[in-house]
């Protein structure tokens, strides 16, 4: 599957950036599901996520597609090894999302914490900051 142009790969760190633009909405978030299930059908190691939400203006989501997305990735995670995703969030309206996704994958592979300074993010994830301005 052809990587997404929002998405960059950085193979040596193991760590795949999102950066979404605009509005995120579900054809945008089915999008980025369809390539990560690709990706990780591909790759059995373990991963970190960095998802910079500071170049959207809109989320178009209501709690019931955020609820089926939050359990779709735990089953798809179920018996493999953990992901980090870091998610940077300088709109404190944006927020609400992404503690729904942390609540509901809570106790499962998928290890997903909100931030709102990169520096705090890039050391959780146990990378260098500047590899999360790519």
């Amino acid at each position: 599957m052809k990587i997404p142009s929002d998405v960059t790969f950085q193979s040596e760190l193991n760590l795949l950036l999102w950066k979404p633009r605009g509005t995120l909405n579900e054809k945008a978030v089915n999008q980025i599901l369809a390539f990560i299930r690709e990706e990780e059908a591909q790759n059995k190691t373990s991963e970190r996520r960095f998802i910079d939400t500071t170049g959207l203006m809109e989320i178009d989501l209501n709690f019931h597609y955020v609820f089926h997305v939050a359990l779709y990735r735990r089953l798809s995670r179920q018996g493999r090894p953990q992901i980090k995703s870091a998610f940077f969030v300088k709109n404190p309206a944006f927020e609400h999302y992404v503690k729904l996704h942390a609540l509901l994958t809570d106790y499962s592979p998928l290890q997903v914490k909100l931030f709102n300074e990169q520096k705090a993010a890039a050391q959780w994830l146990d990378v260098p900051v500047e590899s999360l301005a790519a």
